[in-house]
């Protein structure tokens, strides 16, 4: 028997160990988020995020389509790659689940968030790089979003890359 796959049909066993995932969110900067339109159609768009207490958190501004879509119906998705991070490209990690928008009136979200955010993101620019961001992104129609993970499903190409048999290289 053969300790490598005989084929692709199943990858479900070349999933992200815990501790990657955990150092997948702390090192990515952007994640995929994604809904459906009233019509039912999937949209999703590229964004900063950050991670805390495992639930992904961005900002949008209140007037932009997602948030309507989000607030009519928060089952949302979001996906995470490796690509652009020391780990190099391969491991990804995608999460169902739902999102809260949180009111613009909630301050207390909000400092929280743009301090979290500013620090995580800008820190290694210096403290008044990050003052400077919190003035940035708190305007007075922008809203946190909370994405609160539910199912997920992880991908890991190195473990799926080990279980390959070596490729023979064509004679020319």
């Amino acid at each position: 028997m053969s300790k490598y796959a005989s084929n692709y049909e199943d990858v479900t066993t070349y999933t992200l160990d815990l501790k990657d995932e955990q150092r997948l969110q702390q090192l990515q900067k952007e994640c995929v988020f994604m809904w459906t339109t009233r019509a039912g159609e999937p949209v999703g768009v590229t964004q900063s995020f950050i991670e805390i207490n495992g639930h992904i958190w961005m900002t949008a501004a209140e007037q932009r389509a997602r948030i309507h879509a989000v607030r009519r119906d928060p089952r949302t998705c979001v996906c995470i790659t490796s690509t652009g991070t020391e780990m190099g490209e391969g491991k990804t990690v995608t999460y169902k689940g739902t999102t809260i928008v949180h009111p613009k009136e909630d301050r207390k979200i909000k400092d929280m968030f743009y301090r979290t955010f500013a620090e995580k993101r800008y820190g290694d620019q210096g403290p008044e790089y990050v003052e400077q961001m919190i003035d940035y992104i708190d305007s007075p129609n922008r809203v946190v979003l909370e994405f609160i993970p539910g199912k997920k499903i992880t991908h890991d190409r190195d473990k799926m890359e080990a279980a390959t048999a070596p490729l023979e290289t064509p004679s020319s």
